[in-house]
Order: C-alpha cells, then structure tokens, then sequence
C-alpha cells in the first residue's frame, strides 16, 4: 500500500481481492473535501490505474455520510484569488476526465449526503449504490455559480433533460430511493444494506474477465466523451461566476446558513 501512504483525506485499503477500497474521511467536516482532499480524490484513479493489483474500486465516505462536497474555505478562495480560480477549473475537469478513462469498474456507496464533487463521484461511479434516504444535492446555482463540475456531462444522460434541468435549476435535494426511480442512480437499497451491498457488487467486477469489463466501460464512456463539449463550456461558466457578486454573497449565505439574497 505504500502508493497510497500520502494520502490524507482517503483512507485507502483492500476491502477484497482484487478490490481497492477509497473511504473519504474528514472527520468532523462531513468529509468535505478541501484543497488536499479534492486533489487525492483526482489523483487516486491514476494511482489505482498504474496498480496491477486492482481489479475494481470501492469509494465510500467514512461514517454515515459520503462527502458534503467543498470545503467553504476552499471554495471562498475561488471567488478572492484569480490564480485559485484558475487551478480549481484544471483540477475540477481533472477528476471529471481521470474518472472517465479509468479503465477499472468503479462501485460507490453513498450513504447520508453527496454533494460536489463528492457528488461527482458518486455519479460517474460505473455502478451506484445508495441508500434510499440518502440525499444528493447539486447546490451549484443556489452557490451562485452555474451548475459545472459533472452535472450538464452526465445527468441529462441518466435521467432526461427535464428532470435535470429542474434539479440543477432548483438545487431541490433528490433522496436516494427518487433517484433511482428517474434513473441517476444504479441502485436504491436500505442504509444498513448499502455497503454490503455495493462491496458485493464490487467483487463480482473484480472476478469477472477483466479486458471484456475494461472495454465495455471504454465503449459505454464514448457517450460522455462526446459529451465533453457541453462539459467544458459549463465548467468555465461555473469559475467565471465565482469572480461575480452572486457567488461571494452565495457563499457568504452558506456561511451564516441563511438564504441568499441575490
């Protein structure tokens, strides 16, 4: 395990043969991923890449939430330093792309909240599993920016233009057994049943032929390769609002949990 020694914000272990296991743990923080974090969540496909040994990736979060998405410090530095914003826009279609040319299945296990880019790992997982009354929220306008990251890659391919477009608009919270019924999910189970659940699914990827795996993915990923147009005109548009008025009174109304006034 010593590539995965560094690492600060993951946990990293064997949860199987063959299975690597990625826990986001910040504790006390809701496993909001900060500045180190969100880099060891893009950096980690490329690790899991280079290693043999994995056949298939487990992410998680650690306790009874997945991630709260950004750290407010972090993302505060988005709307006061140019530069911040300049490589938070690299790093943020970094994990975007490194998640889609991984070549290895991928199984989340979402429990509690996913927001963010914890939010982004959840969905572009192969395979999603979360608990029914588990809450995914894309909070991007309600920030004051427009909804970038993964949202206008991947939700109108997994749940239909209307349904995301009311969604990304709305910043509505979606609970686990919802999403699964338009179809942004894999799978809705109970929250005792998540982990098992997704761990199982996880080794039975990890067994399988893993070239015939590998290149089915490669295929199916063709749809959101040809979608990275629409991706990358959101995610410029989403750090081009962070320079604005909107998102520094955003942020300022998530700091005082008030609602913004915009």
């Amino acid at each position: 395990m010593d590539r995965y020694a560094a690492y600060q914000r993951l946990n990293v272990s064997w949860a199987s043969h063959g299975v690597l296991k990625v826990t986001i743990d910040n504790p006390g923080r809701a496993n909001a991923l900060d500045a180190v974090g969100h880099t060891e969540i893009t950096r980690i496909w490329r690790d899991a890449e280079a290693d043999e040994r994995v056949r298939a990736v487990l992410v998680t979060g650690a306790g009874r939430t997945f991630s709260a998405g950004g750290d407010l410090d972090w993302v505060q530095s988005f709307a006061d330093d140019p530069q911040a914003r300049i490589a938070g826009l690299r790093e943020a279609r970094e994990l975007v792309t490194n998640l889609i040319e991984f070549s290895k299945p991928v199984v989340s296990s979402v429990r509690g909240a996913a927001v963010g880019a914890g939010l982004v790992v959840a969905l572009l997982a192969d395979v999603s599993v979360v608990a029914k009354d588990a809450r995914l929220i894309d909070g991007h306008t309600r920030l004051g920016v427009a909804a970038g990251d993964h949202a206008p890659l991947v939700w109108p391919l997994l749940c239909g233009l209307a349904k995301a477009k009311y969604y990304l608009l709305t910043c509505d919270p979606l609970d686990g057994a919802e999403a699964e019924r338009i179809g942004l999910v894999s799978l809705a189970v109970d929250d005792g049943d998540v982990l098992d659940q997704a761990t199982d699914i996880a080794v039975r990827l990890a067994g399988g032929a893993p070239t015939a795996l590998r290149w089915t993915k490669q295929a199916l990923n063709s749809w959101l390769r040809a979608a990275m147009p629409h991706f990358d005109a959101a995610l410029a548009l989403e750090f081009l609002g962070f320079a604005g008025p909107e998102a520094g009174e955003g942020i300022a109304a998530l700091r005082e949990k008030r609602t913004p006034v915009f």
